[in-house]
């Protein structure tokens, strides 16, 4: 391993690349939500630190996580705001945002649609202004942007009628229990102006798009549902909105990426490794590996959509078939709870597998990404031996 992390020869550009080119061929005809974000790998006390931000592709119909687009490193400095503005995007850390959608609509050639969707940090003028071609961008509002003479973006959703109501389902979180909320939506065009400060030469004095602003009505004490979103979507009615707004909430399969690569798995913060460039290629093949264990967790229910389920070669190879069967046949048990439920060569067999091999019964609860994490690494060390023994059969 320590040579294969210091070998100059591999890159993390090759290894997300590879990663990408495998996802592209399982987003063909598919409406694809490119999420993208940016996460911590080591920050020192003082700031700064090294930063990764992947971006991966989501079934917005069915919500499986087909894996990762494009990922890249940033190392973040202390430089002072006034210093950043003076800079154009492209010489800025925020051209990350743009360099991820642009690669999400390379990669995605083959899609149906492509939807980029990304927190309030993406809230970038450039980003809608050099959208890609064929692409829609879906947006956290994070600033109070200028209409022009139609004032500010935020008090003019304020003042804008209520254009429906619907009750959200929230999913338990830390600190939360899960609960519906009733919301009220407001959507609108507006006229964006392009911004007065920092250097935009190049840009259009204007970006036309859609704002919706969704808000819960009577909101319990220490948490209140307000999500101001802007989109290159059309959107006519409070229907077409709540499809959007459904379309943002995708996004938290990312942070969910995240923990399994943090706290809730790998946990990369607690690396060893001093050196920053075989710290990088450790971390983006556990990145690689954090998308796989992500996309059993999401197979694992095995819910028949209008499309069949999704195949194990989302997250194995093919000739990995007949190891997983032969560990099914090991693991079933006499009960109907301990049969696997789901159809021969589907990612929810293999995924019922490795909960199976990390230590889920069957019986209780449903198996996290620790769970499938602890199983996929006891099948991949079995393939491994199968591997060594078939070699030297053949010898």
């Amino acid at each position: 391993m320590t040579r294969l992390l210091r070998n100059e020869a591999v890159t993390v550009e090759a290894m997300a690349g590879e990663a990408g080119r495998r996802t592209a061929d399982r987003c063909r005809g598919r409406h694809v939500l490119a999420i993208q974000d940016t996460t911590v790998v080591r920050s020192p006390e003082g700031g700064g630190g090294l930063y990764l931000h992947p971006v991966i592709a989501v079934d917005a119909d069915e919500g499986a996580l087909l894996g990762l687009l494009h990922a890249t490193f940033l190392s973040r400095g202390t430089g002072a705001k006034a210093e950043r503005r003076a800079k154009p995007v492209k010489d800025k850390q925020s051209q990350r945002w743009l360099d991820g959608a642009d690669k999400a609509a390379e990669v995605c050639t083959t899609a149906a649609r492509v939807t980029v969707i990304a927190d309030r940090e993406s809230d970038i003028y450039a980003a809608f202004a050099a959208c890609p071609a064929g692409t829609d961008l879906l947006i956290r509002a994070g600033q109070d942007r200028s209409l022009g003479d139609q004032g500010l973006l935020f008090a003019t959703l304020d003042a804008a009628p209520e254009a429906g109501r619907a009750l959200l389902d929230l999913p338990a979180k830390p600190g939360r229990k899960a609960r519906a909320a009733q919301v009220a939506i407001r959507v609108m065009t507006v006229e964006v102006a392009r911004p007065k400060n920092g250097i935009v030469a190049g840009l259009p004095k204007s970006v036309v798009m859609t704002a919706v602003d969704v808000r819960e009505i009577d909101p319990p004490s220490g948490e209140v549902v307000h999500w101001r979103l802007l989109t290159t979507h059309k959107v006519a009615d409070a229907a077409e909105a709540f499809v959007v707004v459904n379309l943002y909430r995708r996004r938290w399969v990312i942070e969910q990426v995240f923990r399994t690569l943090k706290t809730q798995g790998f946990d990369i913060e607690g690396l060893l490794v001093e050196d920053e460039a075989p710290l990088r290629r450790l971390v983006m093949a556990t990145l690689v590996a954090a998308v796989t264990i992500q996309q059993l967790v999401h197979a694992r229910d095995g819910i028949q959509g209008p499309e069949p389920l999704r195949p194990i070669t989302d997250a194995f190879d093919p000739e990995d078939a007949p190891l997983l069967e032969a560990f099914c046949a090991k693991l079933e048990g006499k009960t109907a709870r301990q049969k696997n439920p789901h159809p021969k060569g589907s990612l929810a067999y293999a995924a019922w597998v490795c909960a199976r091999l990390g230590g889920w019964t069957g019986y209780y609860g449903k198996p996290g990404p620790i769970v499938m994490l602890n199983g996929w690494i006891d099948f991949q060390a079995a393939k491994r031996g199968v591997a060594i023994l078939t070699t030297h059969a053949d010898v």
